[in-house]
């Protein structure tokens, strides 16, 4: 079966696709010849997801799933969330980002924060959402050099390390996308076999 994953984002797509069931022909926007940047104008990271995945299905005809994230901190009242990849402005760079959220956290010690994943799957006319959170706090400072965007500012509950210090296969199974891809996994596969 032929499975669109709606991103551009190479890393993304390559770390997902290492986990697809055999049976699963796995392409990216690339592959399908989608040069489109899908505007993500939702209110919720689950209508984001759905937008990109809705898109992809309306115009080429495919079975497709696409996933948002972002990042609710608890004392900004759930920000940076649909806005975390361009906290800072529309050039989504992740330092600038972190500095940003950094400096509005300054001098404040509730720094309790999640990350959510929402995932929208396009199969057989039908629309389906998995989710991923995962509980954790903002650090004061950067640490780590692993992972991308706030991995380095956020330590999930239960670790000593940030994401940013974790190693990828110890983050990617306790991650808010991991465990929203390993529910999309566990449907695929039943499918597959149902």
């Amino acid at each position: 079966m032929k499975l669109v994953f709606a991103t551009h984002n190479q890393n993304k797509f390559e770390e997902v696709k290492k986990i697809m069931p055999k049976q699963i022909n796995l392409v990216s926007l690339s592959d399908i010849g989608c040069r489109d940047e899908i505007a993500e104008t939702g209110k919720t990271l689950e209508e984001n997801a759905r937008l990109k995945a809705d898109f992809v299905t309306k115009n080429y005809e495919l079975p497709c799933f696409s996933d948002d994230t972002g990042l609710l901190v608890d004392v900004l009242k759930g920000a940076p969330g649909i806005y975390s990849a361009r906290y800072a402005g529309e050039t989504k760079n992740s330092e600038d980002n972190i500095e940003k959220l950094l400096a509005e956290l300054e001098g404040i010690t509730e720094r309790k924060a999640c990350f959510k994943t929402v995932i929208a799957l396009n199969l057989n006319g039908k629309s389906h959402i998995f989710e991923g959170i995962v509980e954790g706090e903002i650090t004061t400072e950067k640490s780590g050099h692993h992972g991308f965007g706030y991995d380095p500012i956020f330590k999930p509950s239960n670790q000593t390390a940030t994401f940013a210090q974790l190693p990828l296969k110890i983050k990617n199974s306790i991650s808010h996308r991991g465990r929203a891809i390993q529910q999309l996994l566990t449907f695929l596969k039943a499918h597959l076999d149902g």
